[in-house]
């Protein structure tokens, strides 16, 4: 064999080898590690939430500071028809939930009310003690009435009159100097959402010497109270019976807003005031004081036993069945009854002290009901009949807190409740007055057969009926009841730290708005990092 055929045999052999060798190493390629890959796809499916979840917050924030075109007001809609005019009275919970609901473009809207903002009462209890800031649980009304699909107007002012015979509102205002404007707002519907106003049940001393808790006006001037009497204790020796009463804070009113402000304010205690104030956070003392034989009544009775348990290891005095009689201004007056049926008297010394109980009607009601025949006004509210009109009137409706039902608690899921069906009776009651105006400028017989017949079917309205998702409370050191029901079927009963996370999520959850939920959020972050702030302002 030549060298040349040789040196050619020798490169198909080593040609043929390196094939072999690749085709071997190819085969015997490892698999792709399990772990990489699901690493690989926890940071796809991660990086993609934080897209898509900062894209919702941006549209969020978008949405709510870029209100869409409005459409103004009107005296007639464009085929001519006359547009009629719907009062507001009041700025909380039902009102904003009828503003919210209602077609703003089928009448006329005027809300009127002293307060130019929505509160969200649920989490009021937590401003005094600074867990959340007061101007986190607020929403401008503007705000809410400028994301109407029509025009809303708003009148900061305080209605004083209402004439159901000439269907016009009294409202009293003040200009920029403070000068008193008072004007007549004509109406074809009047809502009453006024509320209520604290009840003392006619309990000498308690506006004079006690704080409320409704509006947040009143929170800060609690959260003020309890910090100067602190510091005014703290100058005065141990022994001295003058520092014991000024460090005693009295809660009255074994509801939800005094059981949830009493659990707000011991820890308030017990997590900030002990380091700032160490010696003297030992001797605060915080009593809930209640008239009935238990508090929370609305919830279920091992809820009831379990709160109790609770206030007790947190050290919150707890007092039942007992009764206030007086305040002074320093010193609490009440009835204790006893076990066997008999009653002592007992005076209880406070530094501050809380009124947490009953809702009494305001002037305005008070007005309205004496103006109506079959209204029989108790100091509480209207009576109203199954489709939330007043006794007595076919134009004035009333939901809430200012309405008198012994169906419903007042509550503000019945008045949010409320606002939803109220808005949905104004629909078909606008779709009524639109068939009638159609039916009046109709001449051929067969086509007012036809229009007839569509007003009879959207008169056929059915009543209003509260559906009860249930009751939530915070009771302190982190713990809360929940007592939650869906329709009749079915009811569950919790407390705990796990439902605490659950009244945390619900209530973010009922903010009225995405601001709302993002600074509550940021307070209770910010608390749980840095603390409460224990300054008076």
């Amino acid at each position: 064999m030549s060298p040349l055929a040789a040196s050619a045999a020798q490169k198909r052999l080593f040609s043929s080898a390196i094939t072999r060798f690749q085709q071997q190493a190819g085969k015997s390629t490892p698999k792709k590690s399990i772990l990489r890959t699901t690493g690989k796809v926890l940071w796809r499916t991660t990086w993609i939430s934080a897209l898509l979840a900062s894209s919702y917050v941006a549209y969020q924030i978008y949405e709510e500071s870029n209100p869409s075109y409005q459409h103004p007001q009107s005296p007639t809609f464009p085929n001519g028809q006359p547009k009629k005019n719907i009062v507001i009275l009041g700025s909380g919970w039902g009102a904003v939930s009828l503003l919210k609901n209602l077609d703003t473009t089928e009448y006329n809207v005027t809300i009127v009310s002293p307060r130019n903002y929505f509160l969200f009462t649920p989490l009021l209890p937590s401003a005094p003690t600074g867990t959340v800031e007061s101007k986190s649980i607020i929403e401008p009304i503007r705000s809410i009435a400028r994301r109407c699909k029509g025009e809303v107007l708003y009148y900061e002012a305080e209605a004083t009159k209402v004439d159901p015979v000439t269907k016009k509102v009294t409202v009293k205002g003040q200009d920029s100097a403070k000068n008193d404007v008072v004007q007549d707002l004509s109406y074809d519907y009047l809502v009453c959402a006024v509320g209520a106003q604290p009840n003392t049940f006619g309990t000498p001393g308690v506006y004079e010497y006690a704080s409320f808790l409704k509006e947040i006006s009143d929170a800060q001037i609690i959260r003020h109270k309890v910090l100067d009497s602190i510091e005014k204790a703290s100058v005065l020796p141990k022994d001295d019976p003058e520092r014991s009463r000024l460090l005693s804070f009295v809660v009255v009113g074994g509801g939800p807003t005094g059981v949830e402000f009493a659990g707000e304010l011991q820890d308030f205690v017990d997590q900030d005031l002990s380091k700032w104030y160490p010696e003297i956070s030992k001797e605060i003392k915080v009593s809930l004081v209640e008239a009935l034989p238990n508090i929370l009544s609305m919830f279920n009775k091992k809820l009831i036993k379990y709160t109790e348990d609770v206030f007790s290891e947190e050290n919150i005095s707890l007092k039942l069945q007992t009764m206030v009689k007086k305040v002074d201004s320093k010193v609490i007056t009440a009835s204790i009854k006893n076990a066997d049926g008999t009653t002592t008297m007992e005076e209880i010394p406070y530094g501050v002290l809380v009124w947490a109980t009953g809702n009494g009607g305001r002037e305005i009601t008070k007005n309205i009901a004496g103006q109506l025949d079959g209204q029989t006004f108790a100091n509480r509210g209207l009576l109203i009949d199954e489709y939330l009109k007043a006794l007595g009137s076919d134009s004035i409706f009333a939901l809430g807190d200012c309405t008198l039902s012994k169906k419903y608690a007042p509550t503000a899921q019945v008045a949010y409740q409320e606002g939803i069906y109220l808005a949905k009776l104004f629909k078909n009651l606008a779709k009524i007055d639109s068939y009638k105006y159609e039916l009046n400028n109709t001449v051929e017989a067969s086509e007012k057969a036809r229009v007839l017949s569509k007003i009879d079917k959207v008169s056929n309205f059915e009543p209003f009926q509260y559906v009860h998702l249930g009751a939530l409370a915070y009771i302190g050191s982190e713990r809360a009841v929940a007592d939650l029901s869906w329709g009749n079927w079915s009811k569950l009963s919790l407390g705990g730290s796990l439902t605490f996370l659950f009244w945390k999520s619900a209530y973010v959850g009922m903010c009225l708005s995405f601001r709302n939920r993002c600074l509550v959020c940021l307070d209770w972050m910010k608390v749980s990092i840095f603390g409460r702030d224990s300054s008076k302002e």
